[in-house]
């Protein structure tokens, strides 16, 4: 199986699992991955997770021209940025409408810096500082702009009122990274108001130094 086909049943994999696990729903959400000559895959737009085509992936020549597939998403602006501003680092994209995430991006007591209360290590760990970004109207092209903004430094970020993204530099590790982002949004969702025991700031330091942790 040529490194291609192989892409196209990962993409369509790990989004059927994530599909079927209820973190995201409907047509929402979208992923890209890139090729080793620079090639990139997306899903098309307004198509759902749990039934995508691997044959009719958006697929975009190194220089970003759409070459075969359907229409992509929308959100190509989104995906673009991390790949312009963290090329070395990131080889996928995922983008989600995960509920305890965008839920937790609604309340006003979070810190825009870093959404994130530091309560696993596995949150630290694969995520760094998660930045939430203002609301955009959806393929609004700033959305990519205020990515750019961040010069590199953020791996994740969670766009208000919408959903998660994270790049990595493998598509299995953006997706395992997501789910750890939900999964920590829901564990602040459920502790909200609990005063639940933080990781101190030693404890994160020493995962900082330990795992090479984006933390700036």
């Amino acid at each position: 199986m040529s490194e291609e086909a192989r892409l196209r049943d990962d993409i369509c994999l790990m989004a059927k699992s994530l599909y079927d696990r209820g973190l995201t729903a409907g047509a929402s959400g979208n992923i890209s991955a890139r090729l080793s000559d620079g090639r990139l895959l997306v899903t098309p737009t307004g198509s759902s997770f749990g039934r995508l085509d691997p044959s009719r992936l958006s697929l975009f020549s190194a220089d970003g021209k759409l070459t075969d597939g359907d229409k992509p998403t929308k959100e190509m602006p989104l995906h673009a940025a991390f790949y312009e501003t963290r090329p070395q680092k990131t080889g996928a994209v995922v983008h989600l409408h995960s509920c305890h995430s965008v839920a937790l991006s609604l309340l006003s007591e979070v810190d825009p810096d870093n959404m994130l209360p530091p309560l696993t290590a596995y949150s630290v760990m694969k995520l760094g500082k998660v930045k939430l970004l203002p609301y955009f109207m959806p393929g609004d092209p700033a959305m990519g702009d205020a990515i750019r903004g961040l010069a590199g430094k953020r791996s994740a970020v969670m766009l208000a009122a919408h959903g998660p993204v994270v790049a990595a530099k493998e598509l299995e590790a953006a997706v395992y990274a997501i789910e750890e982002l939900e999964e920590t949004a829901k564990l602040a969702m459920l502790t909200r108001g609990a005063n639940p025991k933080l990781l101190s700031d030693a404890q994160i330091a020493d995962l900082v130094k330990t795992y090479d942790v984006e933390w700036d």
